[in-house]
């Protein structure tokens, strides 16, 4: 009989390393932001809001780069497991999670994807079109396809466990942070619609 050992090990230490990762960078890239929006601290020591973004964006890029790795090192210490192992759909789920990913980046630019919003940097209109029309949120899901895809790719059941970690983590994430967001907005328009008014008297 099949035990838990033959499909995950979960004593190992890349496995643990890389869902500290996982939780690590959407709690940092947020309190960092939100910091931002209260002192402008990034702004302060950069020189400019501009700056301080480009930073922030570097940072947040590095550390996503650094927690891919950590995931491949985690996935290569676990048993394979045939039954997990599908290469074509894991591609498939790899190259779909790509298209969305680096599409809102495209449409975002470099300030709309690494949260210029929280510097001051606000886009004049909603994005609408692809892939915002697909999914609100296409950066994050399309990356939550990523792991998926390598776990299926590379027949790791750690890989799907760690895979639902970084669904849970964003779905946290997205309701920390769409609100703030959202009355960043809602606050430019109050003070539009304040100096409108202040115009017509």
């Amino acid at each position: 009989m099949a035990s838990l050992t033959d499909f995950i090990n979960l004593s190992s230490k890349p496995l643990l390393w890389s869902a500290a990762s996982i939780f690590f960078n959407p709690i940092f890239w947020n309190i960092a932001a939100r910091t931002e929006h209260r002192n402008h601290f990034l702004t302060r020591i950069f020189g400019g809001a501009y700056n301080g973004c480009y930073v922030l964006a570097v940072i947040i890029f590095s550390l996503g780069i650094y927690r891919d790795h950590l995931y491949q090192l985690a996935l290569e210490d676990q048993p394979f497991y045939a039954p997990v192992y599908q290469p074509v759909i894991g591609g498939i789920l790899f190259a779909i999670g790509s298209v969305l990913v680096l599409s809102s980046m495209w449409a975002l630019g470099v300030t709309g994807t690494y949260l210029g919003d929280y510097f001051g940097i606000l886009m004049d209109a909603p994005v609408t079109g692809f892939p915002f029309n697909v999914t609100g949120s296409p950066m994050y899901w399309g990356s939550t396809l990523n792991f998926l895809g390598v776990a299926l790719y590379k027949g790791k059941v750690a890989g799907i466990l760690l895979t639902a970690q970084v669904f849970v983590v964003y779905w946290f994430a997205l309701g920390w942070e769409d609100p703030f967001t959202a009355e960043i907005y809602a606050k430019r328009e109050r003070e539009r619609a304040k100096k409108q008014g202040g115009k017509r008297q």
